[in-house]
């Protein structure tokens, strides 16, 4: 089993943690997305920094060693605790992470016109850090991003994602 990325959109961030993590930070007594009502795709291995980071350069058309910001970490709420940490109770032993997406990562997705995600899909199918099953996966993952970014936007709402150990 490898890691796994949800990427949905909420308000804010106590919404986000409600939804993703369990209210309240409370892993305990979370629930599924879905379950939570929340509206988001599975993602499996695309992950925030690097792959999605990726889509978002070529999106803008810059190098991705250009890209300015990154994810932010939400939840566990830093700082990481020195070493490894001992208490089973920790919420850094949980195996979940929660990160919001730029909003400016957003809006240039929710922006992407629909005859540019043809070229895009081209260059993100090249990456090496994912193994697309053909050009087609690479857009459709695309298409699925867009219309995320396009109902957060229109929501007022930003992205996060959950990733799961």
């Amino acid at each position: 089993m490898g890691v796994l990325y949800d990427y949905f959109h909420a308000a804010d961030h106590t919404s986000a943690v409600d939804q993703a993590i369990g209210p309240g930070g409370d892993w305990l007594r979370g629930t599924s997305l879905e379950e939570a009502g929340a509206d988001w795709i599975d993602a499996k291995g695309l992950d925030p920094n690097v792959v999605l980071g990726q889509l978002v350069a070529h999106a803008e058309g810059i190098p991705f060693a250009d890209q300015q910001d990154a994810p932010d970490l939400v939840w566990p709420e830093p700082p990481y605790p020195q070493g490894e940490p001992t208490d089973p109770g920790s919420p850094w032993n949980t195996g979940l992470v929660l990160q919001q997406l730029p909003d400016r990562w957003r809006d240039i997705l929710a922006a992407l016109p629909e005859d540019a995600v043809p070229m895009v899909a081209a260059q993100w199918y090249e990456i090496e850090e994912v193994d697309f099953t053909d050009y087609l996966d690479a857009k459709d993952t695309i298409d699925t991003f867009t219309a995320l970014a396009s109902r957060a936007r229109t929501a007022g709402a930003h992205l996060y994602c959950r990733c799961s150990l």
